[in-house]
């Protein structure tokens, strides 16, 4: 396959494509203070996003991979604030374990109960997902409200995650509600700023769901 431009594809091939994505990530990425497991998931983030400067904001509680790994082994639920997270989410390799995805933000009681209390869908979604969801991964890359709340609940003993991988992107909190997270002495994966999003979340619970294959208890 050639272009009039000149220009020639590398490759074309689906695994060498991404095995050249993952060579360049590294050689371009430079010198960092991740550890071997954690830098797995940064690199299927920028990946995901090409951008190395969200991939470089990443945090990662000390115990957030290794707990994620834990809890999709163990078959443990996965929360997604969004559809848009839920379906990107590689399913097979959950259900493996017996893990499986949910989203409660379009049930018709969240929606009742969030008018009814005046707050968001994303609020009223966590407080229902926290009471069915307990160890397992909240995934949130959209809205910085559910991260907040989900926040509050586990500072009121109310929610109990195995980890929480809180990437919300936006101008309206979302940085504010990473930065909430990062204090929890709880395991978590956030990131400085308000980049973020679905598509990087979906890409850390991935990986997580890759490293649980990989890891040898």
């Amino acid at each position: 396959m050639e272009f009039s431009s000149g220009f020639k594809p590398v490759t074309i091939q689906p695994q060498e494509i991404e095995s050249k994505s993952f060579e360049i990530i590294r050689e371009e990425f430079g010198d960092h203070d991740y550890s071997e497991a954690e830098f797995a998931v940064v690199q299927r983030i920028v990946h995901a996003s090409a951008d190395f400067e969200l991939g470089k904001s990443l945090v990662f509680h000390p115990q957030a991979v290794e707990a994620g790994v834990r809890a999709i082994r163990q078959g443990r639920p996965v929360v997604a604030d969004v559809q848009m997270v839920q379906v990107g989410i590689n399913k097979p390799r959950l259900e493996k374990y017996g893990s499986s995805v949910h989203v409660y933000i379009s049930d018709p009681d969240v929606a009742e109960e969030a008018k009814r209390h005046n707050v968001t869908r994303a609020i009223m979604a966590m407080r229902k997902a926290v009471k069915e969801a307990e160890g397992g991964i909240f995934a949130i890359g959209n809205a910085p409200t559910a991260l907040l709340e989900l926040i509050r609940l586990v500072k009121a003993g109310e929610a109990k995650p195995g980890l929480i991988v809180g990437l919300p992107v936006g101008f309206v909190s979302a940085a504010e509600s990473k930065a909430e997270l990062a204090k929890l002495d709880i395991p978590y994966i956030t990131n400085i700023g308000r980049k973020g999003g679905s598509t990087v979340t979906v890409a850390a619970v991935n990986a997580l769901s890759l490293l649980a294959g990989q890891v040898v208890e």
